[in-house]
């Protein structure tokens, strides 16, 4: 008996094989057979967005007859969205369109060849002997179940060789997805016929391959497109262009990694809010390939190794903690990359002693703009570490640190400012010991962000009371100060801060 009540299972079995006749009395159709290698499509532009969907274009000289009457695209997306279709033939007007998608296959043939009768072919594993047998298909639901002779037998899947031979292809069922459509000409004679279709199923993605070099302080970077398709379809020789962005929601900007967003213009097309990036060359993208095309390629972009780490608010640790390395580099054209870089991963890599690249970390970039500064974490550094701890800390009132509460009131279609008495505020001096030690052989700075310093509206009248080193605002929540601490050495670092809580 079958051992899987999956029909797929039993059709597609290592001991079931099918096979289509070439007789003299097969179905003519050349679709139903046609050369797997060989395409019907004519001038073909696929325009990929990153939002699971893709714009196909394809223009076919077709001879078009006179009056009303079918023509056929074989070799559409198998996943077409048939109310996108747009057709257009000079002198040509569409009346009605079909989409075939019933396409050729073992499952599809034997379901199709219910009531009709084919030829099974057993071959004796011992001696080689075939033996062929008349069947008539009765049933597929839940295996294939044959009338042979007065007989009734389920075709199992027992190790024992059999093929399925098939007089003919059964009618509307295709080799390849097909679009059919009746049109009204006003002439008959070859013409350009175009279609233009939305499909899902073809996608990028772009990734980065950086080299960085230290000792020079710059990367070289190569960018990568990563074209999947699984339309069922192969488009052949397409002119592909590659869009940054989502048409259905915008593009998203992800850049967590993002310092500075950029203000420079890059030196490519947009359409709309998002940047077209066409691939140089033709290219044929093959049903279920992945296939990557170069799209940049830039040396001694300016670059620098970053020490970072970021500190929640009255964080007290008992053991010191590992910074994070960074790469910061811009996009600007003044540092040497120049264009706008659409969301990915960035892969990094450094040489070792004998020149060989080695891998060192990687991160994800959000749609970057042109001119932006990024720094990205490659991972953790090995010899350089941060303690954090809360020194001190202790209830401040002061006089001076007054609050005067306003708000607005409304009376009979009125506005009226009405202010409460001043009355002293209420705060928490807290000290925050950082102690950074440094295993290296070299000095190192590290950018050393407090972060919590935003607990609320009434927290941002916070206050640096003292600090080691002059300290940059970069938001409401972060301050950051860059401090250099000595090879194979230790600093403590302190900052004295006057917060509501």
């Amino acid at each position: 008996m079958i051992r899987n009540n999956s029909v797929r299972a039993a059709l597609l079995g290592t001991a079931l094989a099918f096979t289509l006749t070439t007789a003299s009395h097969a179905q003519s159709g050349t679709d139903a057979i046609a050369d797997p290698d060989s395409t019907a499509q004519g001038d073909v532009s696929v325009t990929i967005y990153q939002n699971g969907q893709s714009l196909v274009q394809d223009v076919r000289q077709l001879d078009i007859a006179r009056g009303r009457s079918r023509i056929e695209f074989p070799d559409v997306s198998a996943q077409i969205r048939p109310e996108t279709l747009s057709f257009a033939a000079p002198g040509a007007a569409i009346l009605e369109q079909n989409f075939d998608f019933d396409l050729l296959t073992p499952g599809k043939l034997m379901e199709k060849a219910i009531g009709q009768t084919i030829t099974l072919v057993r071959t004796n594993p011992a001696t080689g002997a075939e033996t062929r047998e008349r069947a008539k298909v009765l049933s597929t639901a839940g295996g294939v179940v044959v009338q042979i002779g007065n007989r009734i037998e389920v075709l199992r899947d027992d190790g024992l060789p059999v093929r399925a031979v098939f007089d003919r292809v059964p009618p509307n069922l295709r080799a390849r997805p097909t679009l059919s459509v009746n049109v009204l000409s006003d002439r008959a004679g070859t013409r350009p016929a175009s279609i233009r279709y939305l499909t899902p199923g073809l996608g990028w993605t772009s990734n980065y391959v950086a080299l960085y070099d230290e000792g020079a302080g710059s990367i070289d970077m190569q960018g990568w497109v990563t074209l999947t398709n699984t339309t069922g379809t192969t488009f052949h020789n397409a002119d592909t262009l590659l869009v940054a962005g989502n048409p259905n929601a915008g593009a998203r900007n992800n850049n967590r990694n993002l310092v500075r967003a950029g203000t420079e213009s890059a030196n490519r097309e947009q359409i709309g809010e998002f940047y077209l990036y066409p691939i140089d060359a033709r290219t044929t993208i093959a049903n279920q390939q992945t296939k990557q095309v170069s799209f940049l390629d830039v040396q001694g972009v300016s670059a620098k190794k970053v020490y970072r780490r970021t500190i929640g608010w009255m964080r007290n640790e008992s053991n010191p903690v590992n910074v994070s390395t960074d790469i910061a580099f811009s996009t600007s054209s003044a540092d040497g990359l120049g264009d706008a870089l659409p969301a990915g991963t960035v892969r990094f890599y450094q040489r070792d002693s004998k020149g060989t690249p080695q891998f060192i970390g990687e991160n994800r970039i959000g749609h970057t703009p042109m001119g932006s500064e990024l720094s990205l974490s490659t991972g953790s550094a090995f010899d350089v570490l941060v303690q954090a701890e809360v020194e001190k800390r202790e209830v401040l009132t002061a006089d001076e640190w007054r609050q005067t509460a306003r708000y607005i009131v409304i009376e009979d279609g009125v506005e009226t400012t009405r202010v409460n008495e001043e009355r002293p505020v209420t705060y928490w001096q807290t000290t925050m010991r950082y102690t950074m030690t440094n295993a290296k052989p070299v000095p190192v700075e590290i950018d050393l962000v407090q972060a919590g310093l935003d607990q609320g509206w009434w927290s941002r009248d916070f206050r640096i009371v003292r600090e080691d080193l002059p300290g940059t605002q970069i938001n409401s929540d972060n301050r950051k100060w860059v401090v250099p601490v000595p090879a194979n050495g230790e600093r403590e670092f302190r900052v004295t801060f006057a917060t509501r809580y």
